[in-house]
């Protein structure tokens, strides 16, 4: 019915012990309480809020999820990043239906890199790893431009952790649909090439090796600032853009894929459809309606 958004970027916003900045939190906590609000005067009559990544592995996470509760009276649960791969390929298996075949899908946000494979609406190969753009941002590449030597640091580290990933996804079979979702994958095919967000969801957006090298050979070079002049690329986003282009690249480089198909489902999406699902199944006389194997929600979000 609406959308609204607010850029936390939570994962830039760590210290060097692994807590959530005092500005974070007072971040996180005005905008939870605002959207609640909303939430309220637009007559939702039931709030689902979910905490992913920043969240969950900051080492006061108690404390701060207690302080949002008390402020706000909204509490957060935590996603585990295996839910999140999950929730993700469910939203996808819906987009692209069930003559997409074996899809496998990418989804970089700023704490975690989720990777998923599979032929049914749950993947047989769910992966939460600790590579983020705003994460990697953060440990790599502080200096604005990051520099080329750095750059290829990290190119070589990432290639380095990718290798095992990969091999446990294509172990369950090479994909009928190589698919990212996320912001980050959203910008980089923009700034390949791909239509705008004003085209509308239906337009197919590919993002392709050869024009996210030529793109991070470019953006590399650029001051965040420079990189916020460029046409689908926010401020907000220009920081950590380096970032996940580089764990974009190495992600479809392990994994031999030439394109990615972008999808504009993501985990927003699988939520509110396994909300829909639940509701369904749990009308009077209604059966289970999700093909065998499927977990059902309080299995796949509660954990």
């Amino acid at each position: 019915m609406s959308s609204r958004k607010a850029t936390l970027r939570l994962s830039e916003n760590i210290d060097d012990e692994g807590r959530i900045i005092p500005e974070g939190a007072a971040r996180l906590t005005k905008t939870v309480a605002e959207f609640a609000s909303i939430a309220k005067s637009s007559g939702c009559v039931q709030l689902m809020s979910f905490a992913t990544s920043a969240v969950r592995e900051a080492t006061n996470s108690d404390e701060v999820l207690a302080r949002v509760r008390h402020e706000t009276g909204v509490d957060l649960r935590v996603l585990a990043g295996v839910d999140e791969a999950r929730l993700t390929f469910l939203a996808v298996r819906r987009w692209y239906g069930w003559s997409a075949g074996r899809i496998l899908n990418l989804d970089i946000g700023g704490g975690s890199l989720e990777l998923s494979s599979g032929c049914d609406e749950a993947p047989d190969v769910a992966l939460s790893l600790p590579l983020g753009a705003g994460r990697l941002t953060r440990d790599w590449l502080r200096e604005d431009p990051p520099g080329k030597h750095r750059v290829a640091v990290l190119r070589d580290w990432l290639d380095a952790e990718m290798v095992i990933p990969a091999k446990q996804l294509l172990d369950s079979g090479r994909p009928d649909l190589a698919v990212g979702t996320s912001k980050t994958f959203r910008t980089l095919a923009r700034l390949t090439g791909a239509a705008p967000s004003g085209a509308g969801p239906r337009e197919r957006r590919i993002l392709s090796s050869s024009g996210l090298r030529q793109l991070i050979a470019f953006i590399s070079r650029m001051t965040a600032a420079d990189r916020a002049e460029l046409e689908g690329v926010s401020s907000d986003r220009s920081q950590q853009l380096v970032a996940g282009a580089l764990v974009a690249e190495a992600s479809m480089r392990a994994l031999s894929l030439d394109t990615l198909e972008i999808c504009p489902w993501a985990l927003r999406e699988g939520l509110i459809l396994r909300k829909l699902d639940t509701d369904l199944d749990s009308e009077p006389g209604a059966g289970n309606g999700r093909p065998s194997g499927i977990p059902g929600p309080t299995e796949t979000v509660s954990r």
